[in-house]
Parts: C-alpha cells; structure tokens; sequence
C-alpha cells in the first residue's frame, strides 16, 4: 500500500495549495456538503501506518503501525489495546462469527490471528508468498483471501483449519481486494493497471480486465446490488466497471494520492481517500449507468487510507504532522519524513444533519 509516488509528494512544499486546483478539487460545490470532519483522536507513536479498519460490533478502529497495530474504542476515542509482533503489518480481515481478526504483516511473511475480543495471538499462518498485503474475508466461502504483493499471487486460508488451501498467479502486484455474491474475487494489479478477475470456488483467474487512463489502481471496493466496482488511480481517477463483464461504465476526478476505496449501500456512494492533497472525495450512484461527484472534503494532508462504519456512514481516516530533512531525502529517495510525536491522529468524518424545512 506505501507508494514511491505517494512518498515523494508529501515531501513538497506548499502540496495542499498546489493539488487543491486539482480537478476533482474543481468540482462543484456542494452548498449543503453532506460529510465533515466531526472529531479528532491524538494518538501516541512516531510510526508511519497504513490500512485502517473497523471492527463494528466491537467499535473498534484498528490501525497499522509498522510493526504493532493499535485498537481504538471510536466510542470514547481512547486506545483499547495493542497487537505486538506484527512486522511490516498491513491490512485486516475480520470474522464475526468466529470471533477472529485476520492481519497481514508485509515484512515478516505473516498473517496474525487474534481474538477480537481480547486482542490475544491465537495463530500465526506463514504466507505463501512475499509481503502480505492486501486482505479479505469472503463470507459465501469461509476464506480468506490475501494479495502477496512481491510474489504477484492471491492466497486462500481456509477459516476453519486456517491453513493455505491454494496460491493463484495473477500476472502483477495485487493490492486491494473485492468480492460479489457469487464468490467471485476482484484484486487490483497496480504495475499493469488491470482488474484481475477470480474464480473463488475453484481459485482460477477468469479474466484479466485493463483499466483504461488508470495509473497504478490501489483502492477497490463494490456495490454487489448493482455489480459495479470502483477502482481509484494515482493519476486521480475513479473508474467504474461492471463487475459481470469488466466494461467502465464512467470515470470521475478524485484527489491526489488515493490509497483506499469504500462504498456505503445505504447511501449509495463511494469514496476515495486521497493523501496527497489531503482530501476525501464522494461520488453518488445516481444509477448504475450514472455517477457524480457529490463532495470533496478537506482532511488532512497524509489521509490516504479509511474505513467506513456503513450503520452510522461514518469514516475513519487517520494522518500526522511529518518532518523532513535535506539529508534524509537526499539519502533515501523513498523517505516520507518522521512522524512528529503528538501530531498521529484519528479523524472522524461523519455525515451532517439534513436540512430541516421550516
């Protein structure tokens, strides 16, 4: 999920003024702008994090933080607890019925299982391939399916016996992850901007789908009611397919530096988190065939993964203050700067009062 290009854009002056004329930026105004950041949670460390994700019936914000992952009660926004051990950690996986958290640790080769009540180690499944990254819980197959990110491969665990049942080659760097209602799995190729298509009843690739002007696909997510998936890009685009046949049905503007991609069926819409301008986008499902641009609100500069709690529609987003040197970026054309200690926080965007009639 950590981007070259993501990288190199937080370390430019004046980044939030310059990509503000962006043109998702230039999209109208919405008078009445249906989301605001409502509160912010401080939060203690200097590690740099990644995905974020909600655990509903617990109301717990877990965040990555490069070698543990922090659990947040969204309740009273204090830290509930810690998961040590999680080297290069990634993403997350819940299974409510089974009480399990699933996390990917991109440098050990790992995924962590947890209880989620209790936060405690109850396993630990060696990956099948090189940096675990991108993960998903498919409830129609008792799977979960992890994006191998160094290895170009997607992988099976089996909930029950939590072991690998099958490796799939995907042809490129698989990100983020979607599934319909037929078991069918969707994953991002971010070096060949392509949608691979999966088979997860017998783990075959069905299609490989391009992605027509989209830069390096991170964020997927879909409305299964209408099979249609979104797919934000790095040269801010949001594509829409039709999940059955792979055809885009629109494109829209988005913010600089997407990560993440979620849809809330209630609301019918989808968002994008954007980094790099430090914006988060919202686009309406006017139809399936039809889509527009319905906000984009200011976060903060760095806010490029969330997660969404659809019962309340509201996100979580999280970012810092960062310092960079001459030296350190001279040193290391990837570095992101150090995360300023007291500056980590979680933000909460939550959808605003409709206008009553008078």
């Amino acid at each position: 999920m950590i981007k070259q290009q993501m990288a190199q854009l937080m370390l430019s002056g004046g980044l939030a003024t310059a990509l503000w004329c962006s043109p998702a930026a230039a999209a109208p105004a919405n008078s009445t702008a249906p989301f605001a950041v409502a509160q912010r949670y401080v939060l203690s460390g200097t590690e740099h994090w990644d995905y974020v994700a909600y655990d509903a019936p617990r109301h717990h914000l877990f965040i990555s933080r490069a070698n543990h992952v922090q659990v947040v009660d969204t309740v009273t926004g204090k830290l509930f607890g810690e998961i040590k051990g999680t080297d290069g950690v990634h993403g997350f996986a819940f299974v409510p019925d089974k009480n399990l958290g699933f996390i990917t640790n991109g440098r050990a080769d790992t995924i962590t299982v947890v209880n989620l009540d209790t936060l405690q180690v109850v396993d630990t499944i060696k990956a099948s391939g090189a940096d675990p990254d991108g993960i998903l819980y498919v409830p129609l197959l008792q799977r979960i399916y992890v994006s191998n990110g160094h290895a170009n491969s997607v992988s099976a665990i089996d909930i029950a016996t939590r072991k690998v049942i099958a490796t799939v080659a995907v042809g490129g760097k698989p990100e983020a992850l979607a599934t319909d209602s037929q078991g069918r799995i969707f994953v991002n190729l971010e070096d060949k901007s392509e949608i691979a298509e999966l088979d997860g009843n017998h783990n075959t690739v069905l299609a490989h789908w391009p992605l027509a002007s989209c830069d390096g696909p991170s964020g997927l997510t879909i409305d299964s009611a209408t099979e249609r998936l979104f797919t934000v890009c790095s040269n801010q685009r949001m594509l829409v397919l039709d999940a059955q046949s792979g055809r885009q049905v629109a494109s829209l503007p988005i913010g600089g530096g997407p990560d993440a991609a979620a849809f809330d069926s209630g609301l019918k819409t989808a968002f994008s988190s954007n980094g790099a301008d430090g914006t988060l986008t919202a686009v309406h499902e006017d139809d399936p065939d039809h889509f527009s641009v319905v906000q984009n609100l200011s976060t903060q500069s760095g806010a490029r993964t969330m997660a969404l709690d659809e019962q309340t529609h509201t996100l979580y987003l999280v970012s810092s203050e960062l310092r960079t040197s001459r030296d350190s970026a001279q040193n290391s054309p990837h570095q992101r700067g150090t995360v300023v200690s007291g500056t980590f926080v979680v933000l909460v965007v939550k959808r605003q009062q409709e206008p009553t009639g008078g």
